[in-house]
């Protein structure tokens, strides 16, 4: 049974793959609390985490929590809905160079984004929204226009055997038959957006947000807080993940990814 643990593109079973979960997560606490001691710290103790949890959580953490969270659920919703429309209108020749123009731009630096946001925005939290909403339709643009393009041309010829004219099999092909797609291009673009949220809330600590909670205690020198906080965002970064994933087949239950 060990050797089958070691086999490429062995298939176990679900307790097999318990046990293994398991056994990482004991090795990497143990790396963690061996590296907590000595006189060269590489990592807070866990009390020192669980101590800086729970002063956060007295010092609002809750707050600056939703506020992080509201800020991305908005950047996510602005920025699908501007993707669609650069995506949807590819297959469209005159078209065709915005959605192209537009997925290039994702080699735009962040503070180069928020830079050009700020010259035309002066709310800080609006500004937030729309670094972020400038940086993931970049992504989900050049994503959704390469599900586009690996749809294959069987799908389009059947759609003209079935006597669909050039707009109808844009909306049954490419719009309705891969919206299962959409999300999963959400999720996977979810992560990047998550990520970035801490980096944008830091740069503008007006709004306030989990950003702003790491930068003043990583100055104040509490590795507890910025190691608590990093748990945090982590956790729930995975929960949103499951969730998207989980609505994805809930919805679409032929999704076959």
């Amino acid at each position: 049974m060990i050797k089958k643990l070691f086999k490429p593109f062995e298939t176990i079973n679900s307790s097999n793959k318990g046990i293994i979960f398991s056994g990482w997560l004991l090795i990497l606490i143990g790396f963690w609390i061996y590296s907590s001691l000595g006189s060269i710290h590489l990592f807070p103790t866990p009390k020192q985490v669980i101590t800086g949890l729970r002063d956060l959580w007295s010092e609002g953490l809750m707050v600056h929590m939703l506020s992080s969270i509201w800020l991305c659920i908005q950047a996510v919703f602005i920025s699908v809905l501007i993707s669609l429309v650069f995506a949807y209108s590819a297959p469209i020749p005159f078209f065709k160079p915005i959605g192209l123009f537009i997925s290039k731009l994702r080699y735009l630096p962040l503070t180069g984004i928020s830079f050009y946001v700020a010259i035309v925005i002066n709310d800080a939290r609006t500004i937030q929204v729309w670094v972020l909403v400038v940086f993931l339709t970049t992504y989900l643009t050049t994503s959704l226009i390469q599900v586009i393009s690996d749809i294959s041309e069987d799908e389009f010829d059947h759609a003209r055997t079935l006597g669909l004219n050039r707009y109808e099999m844009l909306w049954e092909v490419v719009i309705k038959g891969r919206f299962d797609y959409v999300l999963e291009m959400v999720r996977e673009n979810f992560a990047i957006v998550w990520m970035f949220v801490v980096t944008v809330e830091s740069i503008l600590v007006a709004a306030g947000g989990l950003g702003v909670l790491i930068k003043n205690n990583d100055k104040l020198g509490d590795n507890g807080k910025v190691i608590a906080l990093q748990f945090i965002i982590i956790l729930i970064g995975v929960s949103f993940d499951i969730i998207i994933t989980r609505l994805r087949k809930l919805i679409f239950r032929y999704s076959n990814f």
